[in-house]
């Protein structure tokens, strides 16, 4: 599972992955605006947003995600104890508060518990034509066939089948799946479609990816119009 930290304190973000990486694959954002990009594109499990945040406040990102229909479970972080705040917060949409400073044990049971009261939201895997990915596992089904992927070419699946109305970038895969690897460049991306695509002919796969000129990558049925 996939955890989006919106935190511009450097120092907590990277405490808050520390504690969850154990769990979750946890990608860091230090401010608003980028945060709520990345919470409405759809490819988080949970997200951890602080309130006072640089370019777009908490509670105008979160009003935002739901608004787009972004049902992502919200655990919110923020200095401020002051009743009315952890009711604006919550009323905005959030799924739980917690005052800092906080400890980081009472933090990772806070996540499990929201992602097990919103497990059913969740689901066990993502469908697309005749193949299914796996979440739990990292398996990638076809007709008759499966075949695990490694964790970078589950990332990219799973980035694609869950934007599979979108192009999606070179550089959001390489943000998303890299993170913060200064050695990884948009050659990487090209090497690991390369694989996914090998696995998708191996599978017999009714859908494919296909590169969209200039502007990133997308999957579609093989009947659709789309491929065009």
């Amino acid at each position: 599972m996939r955890v989006l930290i919106v935190e511009d304190n450097r120092r907590l973000a990277e405490s808050i992955r520390d504690i969850l990486k154990h769990w979750y694959d946890c990608d860091i954002c230090g401010d608003g605006n980028t945060g709520c990009w990345l919470l409405k594109d759809g490819g988080y499990d949970a997200a951890v947003l602080d309130l006072m945040l640089p370019g777009m406040d908490g509670i105008t990102l979160l009003r935002e995600a739901r608004k787009m229909g972004c049902q992502v479970p919200v655990l919110i972080l923020t200095a401020k104890s002051e009743l009315e705040d952890r009711v604006t917060g919550l009323e905005s949409g959030a799924d739980y508060y917690l005052t800092k400073p906080f400890d980081m044990q009472e933090l990772l049971a806070v996540m499990k518990t929201i992602l097990r009261r919103r497990g059913e939201m969740i689901p066990e895997s993502l469908n697309l034509g005749n193949i299914s990915l796996s979440q739990a596992d990292y398996t990638l089904r076809g007709p008759g066939k499966s075949i695990q992927l490694g964790k970078k070419e589950y990332d990219i699946m799973r980035i694609l089948m869950v934007n599979r109305d979108m192009v999606v970038s070179k550089e959001t895969l390489l943000s998303r799946v890299w993170g913060n690897d200064a050695e990884a460049v948009e050659n990487n991306v090209e090497i690991y479609i390369s694989f996914l695509r090998k696995k998708l002919d191996f599978l017999k796969a009714d859908v494919m990816i296909v590169t969209i000129r200039k502007l990133g990558y997308r999957i579609v049925e093989k009947n659709s119009r789309e491929v065009l």
